[in-house]
């Protein structure tokens, strides 16, 4: 179960590397930081968490249709974390949004 200490410590850890100018790790953990937000609004809405990312999809699109819209723009960029080397304006752009739901969220 995930819990609110944890997606901050994510957060930091992403923000960390993030200052070490390390985008392509920060952006990977802006991106957990991000899947641990969902997990946690699931698990408190429908009291359950999603298995994968497929279910995580579907679930958001369900019951937090502007978190789904959000991570569909943003899937093909998580991919790609494994294969590419993400720039300044990238990771920045996931760590606004990311730093966008928490506070929206109350993650804190």
């Amino acid at each position: 179960m995930i819990t609110k200490p944890q997606i901050l410590v994510f957060k930091h850890s992403a923000d960390t590397l993030y200052s070490q100018l390390d985008f392509t790790s920060a952006s990977i953990l802006y991106f957990k930081t991000l899947f641990a937000l969902h997990d946690f609004l699931l698990l408190e809405k429908i009291g359950e968490s999603p298995k994968d990312h497929s279910e995580r999809f579907r679930k958001l699109e369900k019951y937090f249709p502007d978190l789904f819209q959000e991570l569909d723009m943003e899937f093909s960029t998580y991919r790609d974390t494994y294969s590419k080397i993400i720039d300044k304006e990238t990771c920045s752009r996931i760590k606004k949004m990311v730093e966008n739901d928490l506070k929206r969220y109350n993650i804190t």
